[in-house]
């Protein structure tokens, strides 16, 4: 064996390097991997080899990873894991003992044994030469560091989040969320390796960062970095990844929900989730799709903390990749726009300052490029002061951080400044309308503020879609009219360079995309604009809150209406906007009460389909209060359009084609009644449940059966504000109604808000009669049901506020064993006639007839709600069932059952989280957060019933599921099964229902009722013949001795 000089062979791994040139080379190569793993290569010479996987073992590996300044080895890869290398593959075999410091020391034999190409290059994983300890995770925790084989602890003085930024870069961990001190995950041992770390931020490991060495005694330093970050899109937005190991992994959009974006955004330090994107919004990712899928609740602080399900329900691919929006975690305030005014931070929930003393114009620069606002323009001292903490002082910043928080400071909360050092910035993406020499604030020349500059805007570059948005973001309401031809005068200064191009739907200009101007135009052509100026509506003084005066916010200030020009058309369209169903009647002279002298005589021209109130008129010119010789008089102009020659200074001085002078007195206010709610239950004495109504074209109508499920009657309920759907009930269950039957073919998705969001056919067109009118019964009436002792007694139900009797007639098996399966109190029961507990109770049902195909008492038909002839003295029904109830609370724990008087457990075998759905379902337990197996709530005792249980997820009870019923013996209570409800907290879940047993063949029984039969037949044939034979034996005997005494 020859011994090569350190000169000679070095030995890298491709993601992370010893030197430059070998970083930029290895780069290229592969990217993305964390440190201290990747594909091993040996620079022989000038020229890097790979190595064959068959010639490279754990000794070796320990060598390597000692050179690296790495941890022990965790494990060694073939087959090219860390993809194919290029060039040569090196020629000889390590040898190493694994002692050695440095592979130049290890033995190497110069005949290959195996024929390697690139598929066998060998890749190496080592320990972080760093870690995070006693944190929630590997992505937060208490700083250690390894060095000359002993793990040791960092200082915490000047520690901020550049430190941080290097650690979780470090270990793959994503961002730095906070950079923490004063031992936040309790003190270390051993040595304190390192002090006073000053890091820029850039560094690919900490122990590239300046230190002061060694020390003997300080507080110890820690990490919370994120395990989720967002890529492909500016700061806090982007596709989700999630780290499981070592390894960023994409989370399908199925998957995701609005809870689980409020975690990933808190846990980034970002504001509250913006938007929730599926369909790979920011780009398809690579490599794995998270194998899991999250659960969180939504206040959980990292994404470590929510449940997870391990079985995801979805086959998704990179297609469908989440992507999500958050608010951003740096914001400039009471400046106009998003990109001027204080600067504001977010940090453990809290929005606070920042203080200007010690920062550098640099750190500004950060802040606008963070926003996407651009440029710096100028940084100074806030003019108004902010509140809260100050979170950030003497900000030293390289310029290229993405964030503000991975500037240094003096730390969180440390500075010497009071909210008079403010700082406040202005960036060059600081845009701002406003509407100059107009009548009234919200109408006007348009000029748009552009940096520190005021410009007016070109007639040919502006439209509706971007009037739509500069009334809007002035507060103006909806555009009225766009005016070219200087119709507000002519401007000074510069014209605006670029020209908008909004989609309508933008909350401010700056959001809205802008392109060059090519046009030549001067002020004779800055363009003008009318906004409505009506932000809102409400009626007063009525008899709910859909009758009333009708009044209109203007700009801040509520004014009565003119009911001089206005009909159904524009009621009804004020209706809709209020969700107040239809209009019912204008009324006037003072029907509700005399409003204030501020008195809107706007002419309101609607055809009736309108959304919202559109003005029919320019723009009211001259309103006034009452005069002295006329107090309750007031006088208006309302321009119905405009002819302007462009040389007027104001639209005052334009000629109109058509002045329509209004005379309002103040008992000419207008009044109108809406229909109010357009949808109501009727028939059951509760508002709650029964016969559904609609309102359309002036009457209330009825909805026919077809089509009409249990989504339909969910969207009634939210639309009622009254729970959730109990049932959609059989046709005409609470009567039939009278009149004309509106709607048919009804067909809802379940989400909608209101009934009239959902597919119908209206029109008084179809074959339905009112024996077919839809009923619907909603939990905000209907609450729960209830034995008087538990699990056997008298039947209540809970309605329209008040407990009342169920009675005995009619009812069935089925409906007995139902009520029974509901209350957990065993799967049969019997019944039997009571007299009610309070003589005064009502008796609320009576016939209840459930079918094998129901799964709630609700479904089940009777007669209509408190529609009966019983007599509550004897025949409230009384029901004995076969269990007893689950005690409220067991809502998380190891899960056991009940079979042959014997409580037992279940083996987790298949157990998921479909299983635990049915499970927290039948215990009244709320939603299913995670299925636990392996014995995660302790070991049982005892029998283990049930394995392999294979549910769906949305059966009513456990027992509907598949599985295997005996005594598992293959299973041992190191595998039992258990669940996680979204409601209360105990140790062990018990259902105390006895498991089913096998029914009996009705054939079988009448075999063996055929058999017994014979049996008997035969049993009396023979008792026969034996009476006989007693009779025959007995004459025998007689005549025998009446022969002998003959004789």
């Amino acid at each position: 064996y020859r011994i090569l000089s350190i000169y000679e062979l070095y030995i890298i791994l491709a993601f992370s390097l010893c030197n430059g040139d070998a970083e930029a080379f290895s780069t290229d190569l592969l990217v993305g991997g964390p440190r201290c793993s990747g594909r091993v290569e040996v620079l022989h010479g000038k020229t890097w080899a790979t190595v064959c996987d068959a010639d490279f073992d754990q000794q070796d590996a320990e060598v390597v990873c000692r050179e690296l300044g790495c941890g022990a080895p965790v494990e060694v890869l073939g087959t090219a894991a860390f993809g194919r290398g290029e060039g040569q593959v090196w020629t000889k075999e390590l040898q190493c003992r694994g002692n050695e410091s440095q592979i130049h020391l290890c033995p190497k034999s110069y005949t290959l044994k195996h024929d390697c190409s690139h598929d066998n290059d060998v890749g190496l994983v080592c320990a972080d030469m760093v870690r995070l300890v006693d944190g929630s995770s590997r992505c937060a925790g208490r700083v250690e560091v390894l060095h000359r084989g002993q793990w040791g602890t960092v200082c915490d003085d000047d520690w901020d989040m550049r430190d941080a930024a290097v650690v979780c870069r470090e270990l793959g961990c994503g961002e730095a969320v906070d950079a923490v001190g004063n031992a936040h995950f309790g003190p270390g041992s051993g040595p304190i390796w390192m002090n006073k770390v000053a890091c820029s931020g850039s560094e690919s490991t900490l122990k590239n960062c300046g230190s002061s060495g060694r020390v003997s005694d300080c507080q110890h330093a820690g990490v919370i970095c994120s395990g989720v970050r967002l890529v492909g899109g500016p700061h806090c937005a982007g596709r989700v990844e999630v780290i499981h190991g070592k390894t960023w992994t994409t989370v399908c959009d199925a998957d995701f929900d609005q809870q689980d974006a409020e975690v990933v955004c808190r846990e980034l330090g970002c504001g509250p989730p913006v938007e929730v994107l599926g369909a790979a919004a920011f780009g398809r990712g690579e490599g794995q799709l998270w194998t899991e899928e999250l659960q969180c609740r939504g206040n959980e602080s990292d994404i470590y903390a929510c449940p997870t399900s391990s079985t995801v329900k979805h086959d998704c691919s990179h297609d469908s990749d989440v992507g999500l929006v958050c608010a951003d975690s740096v914001r400039l305030v009471d400046g106009g726009t998003r990109c001027a005014g204080r600067v504001e931070v977010l940090h453990r929930g809290q929005w606070g300052t920042v203080c200007v003393e010690g920062s550098s114009v640099i750190a500004a620069v950060v802040v606008c490029r963070q926003l996407g606002c651009g440029g710096i323009l100028s940084a100074t001292v806030s003019d108004t002061a902010g509140s809260g903490p100050i979170w950030m002082s003497q900000l030293t910043c390289s310029g290229s951080e993405s964030t503000l928080k991975n500037c240094g400071s003096l730390g969180w909360g440390k500075h010497r400044c009071s909210h008079l050092d403010d700082a406040e910035l202005i960036c060059s993406g600081h845009k701002m309308p406003r509407l100059k020499d107009g009548p009234h604030l919200c109408s006007g020349r348009v000029e748009v503020l552009h940096g520190k500059t005021w410009s007016t805007v070109c007639d040919a570059d502006f439209d509706q879609q971007d009037a739509e948005v500069v009334c809007r973001e002035l507060g103006c309401g909806l555009p009225v009219e766009v005016l070219g031809a200087a119709a507000f005068g002519r401007g000074e200064g510069q014209l605006w360079t670029e020209e908008l191009q909004c989609r309508g739907n933008e909350s401010d200009i700056y959001s809205c995309p802008t392109s060059l101007v090519k046009k030549n135009c001067s002020h004779y052509r800055d363009v003008g604009l009318i906004c409505s100026g009506y932000t809102a509506a409400r009626l007063v003084n009525g008899w709910d809150s859909c009758s009333g005066r009708v009044e209109l916010l203007y700009l801040s200030d509520w004014g009565s209406v003119c009911g001089d020009s206005w009909d159904m058309r524009a009621a009804s369209v004020l209706c809709g906007q209020l969700k107040c169903g239809s209009a019912v009647a204008v009324l006037g002279v003072d029907w509700f009460g005399e409003g204030s002298d501020h008195i809107r005589a706007d002419v309101f021209d609607c055809h009736g389909n309108e959304t919202h109130l559109q003005l029919g008129c320019g723009s009211v010119l001259n309103f006034s209060s009452s005069s002295p010789s006329s107090p309750e008089q007031h006088s208006h102009i309302c321009v119905i359009g405009f002819n302007c020659s462009g040389s007027e200074g104001h639209l005052g001085n334009c000629s109109s084609a058509n002045l329509l002078n209004l005379s309002c007195s103040s008992r000419e206010q207008l009044s109108i009644t809406c229909s109010g709610i357009s949808i109501r239950l009727v028939g059951s004495g509760g508002d709650c449940a029964g016969r559904l109504e609609v309102f359309l074209n002036g009457s209330w109508g009825t909805v026919c059966d077809d089509s009409w499920d249990i989504e339909d009657a969910q969207v009634v309920c939210r639309q009622l504000q009254c729970g959730v759907a109990l049932s959609a009930h059989v046709p005409a269950w609470f009567g039939p109604g009278t009149g004309p039957i509106w709607l048919n073919e009804v067909q809802c998705e379940g989400r909608e808000t209101s009934l009239w969001n959902c597919r119908y056919q209206s029109g008084g067109k179809h074959d339905c009669r009112h024996k077919e009118d839809v009923g619907v019964v909603c939990s905000g009436e209907v609450c729960s049901l209830q034995l008087t002792k538990g699990c056997e007694g008298n039947l209540e139900v809970f309605y329209n506020g008040t407990w009342g009797n169920v009675c005995v007639n009619g009812m069935n098996e089925e409906t007995v064993n139902l009520i029974c399966q509901e209350l957990n109190c065993g799967r049969t029961g019997s019944e039997s006639t009571s007299r009610a507990k309070l003589e005064s109770s009502p008796n609320w049902l009576d016939q209840v007839k459930c079918r094998k195909h129901d799964s709630t008492l609700w479904h089940c038909p009777s007669d209509p709600w408190g529609h009966n002839k019983c007599d509550n003295g004897k025949e409230v029904a009384h029901i004995t069932c076969s269990g007893r109830q689950i005690l409220p609370g067991s809502c998380s724990g190891r899960l056991e059952v009940y079979h042959n008087a014997v409580w037992g457990s279940i083996c987790d075998d298949q157990w998921d989280i479909r299983d635990a759905e049915v499970v927290c379902r039948q215990l009244g337990c709320g939603k299913a957060l995670s299925a636990n197996g392996s014995a995660t709530f302790g070991a049982g005792e005892g029998v283990i019933w049930l394995n392999r249980v294979e549910c769906r997820g949305d059966e009513i009870h456990l027992w509907d599921c598949s599985y295997s019923l005996k005594n598992h013996t293959d299973c041992s209570h190191k595998e039992d099964a258990g669940v996680t409800c979204a409601v209360g907290k105990s140790e062990m879940i018990t259902t105390s229902r006895p498991l089913p047993q096998p029914a009996t063949s009705p054939v079988v029984l009448l075999v063996l009722g055929v058999l017994l039969f014979l049996a008997l037949v035969l049993l009396s044939g023979l008792v026969y013949q034996n009476r006989v034979l007693r009779k025959g034996r007995a004459h025998s005997h007689i005549i025998h001795s009446f022969r002998h005494l003959i004789s």
